[in-house]
């Protein structure tokens, strides 16, 4: 990875002195912004497992394989 020059280094730190992220739900950080379409959530270690397993077999991703599931479910249940 290259390094950031001085100037690089300067116009940042400036930037995000004068800009802060504000946090909340209506704030403006990376988290705030995404709330909607990116959350993180929990699993057992034999589900963590098992998905990455079924992932790595299909060459997919982990969210991938639960959008599949997901969406079995909801045409079963229409």
């Amino acid at each position: 990875m290259a390094r950031m020059t001085d100037e690089e280094a300067d116009f940042l730190d400036e930037y995000y002195t004068k800009n802060l992220p504000i946090p909340g739900p209506n704030g403006t950080g990376f988290f705030s912004k995404m709330r909607k379409t990116a959350c993180s959530i929990t699993v057992d270690d034999l589900s963590t497992k098992w998905l990455i397993t079924k992932a790595n077999a299909s060459n997919k991703t982990p969210a991938d394989i639960i959008e599949e599931m997901v969406r079995e479910k909801m045409a079963v249940a229409v």
